[in-house]
């Protein structure tokens, strides 16, 4: 089990490393990242943009990119598009969107017919730190659903129990969030929290442990769970966070990076490859964990 994201880092940059097409490359803060994620045996690059511009920002950035390939394309459009087809036909491991709107570059991932679809949903999953020191916090979905029934909630989970499988939690213990501990009819996040943990011990969602309804606090914090007396492996002691819908995911996640002012990274699942789509508000080391997190999904 992968105890901190320092040592997610540490891991894949003595791996063999990916290789990431850059749709619409021409970008500072791109470039800057992909500076350093090279120097520091994270993944490798292509850049897909306007060759001109991405050279002439290479020069004036002094970057150590001349290696880098850089393949020319046309707007927006056309780079989200040639990116997508360089991870179909092998030559990139995985996208990572640039300096383009999310649905211009989502529209390419999702085609039907040259995209990246697969018969799974696309979620989000935020990787931070576990607030004991010893592991990691998965949660999810804080950015691609926005408010996801019973059936949206079992694939998120189940999304982020991969990932998890990946970096090493054979079994990882999965909190169903809500407002309260309790079952009450009059908040149905809190049916769904109970459903899923009873379709976990049927057999329904397997690879992991699931319990809820959870607040956050006896989600996380053992001395509180054993303060209002809830009980259970999962009781304080989550690695799995699932959130009930996107306004409480968005709003942990950011309180997280701006109140608690702790590291996190990100990735989106259930395309056939990982995607790389980092905020341009992330601090240069968060898209660079969020770079090695989506490595581990990459064979």
């Amino acid at each position: 089990m992968i105890k901190s994201l320092d040592e997610a880092l540490y891991i894949v940059s003595n791996r063999p490393k990916k290789t990431i097409a850059v749709a619409q490359a021409a970008d500072k803060d791109i470039l800057q990242v992909a500076d350093i994620a090279i120097k520091k045996n994270l993944a490798d690059f292509i850049f897909v943009g306007n060759k001109k511009t991405i050279t002439n920002m290479i020069e004036e950035g002094n970057y150590e990119l001349s290696n880098v390939e850089i393949i020319d394309a046309g707007n927006e459009a056309q780079c989200a598009a040639k990116t997508v087809e360089l991870v179909k036909k092998g030559m990139a491991d995985m996208p990572m969107k640039g300096l383009l709107p999310t649905a211009t570059f989502m529209k390419a991932v999702l085609d039907k017919e040259k995209g990246l679809r697969s018969d799974k949903l696309v979620s989000q999953i935020t990787v931070t730190d576990n607030i004991s020191g010893k592991g990691l916090n998965f949660i999810t979905d804080c950015a691609m659903n926005i408010s996801p029934d019973l059936n949206a909630k079992k694939e998120i989970l189940q999304n982020a129990v991969y990932l998890a499988n990946k970096m090493g939690f054979e079994c990882p213990k999965v909190a169903v969030l809500t407002a309260v501990e309790t079952v009450n009819q009059a908040m149905p996040e809190t049916i769904d929290a109970a459903i899923l943990s009873k379709m976990n011990e049927r057999g329904q969602i397997k690879n992991c442990i699931v319990d809820g309804p959870f607040a956050l606090d006896n989600a996380i914090s053992a001395e509180s769970a054993m303060h209002k007396g809830i009980k259970g492996v999962v009781a304080g002691n989550a690695d799995i966070l699932l959130v009930s819908d996107i306004r409480m995911g968005n709003v942990l996640h950011k309180a997280i990076t701006y109140y608690a002012d702790k590291r996190i990274g990100s990735v989106i699942i259930g395309t056939t490859v990982p995607l790389v789509m980092t905020s341009r508000s992330d601090s240069v080391e968060d898209k660079l964990i969020s770079i090695a997190l989506s490595s581990f999904l990459v064979d």
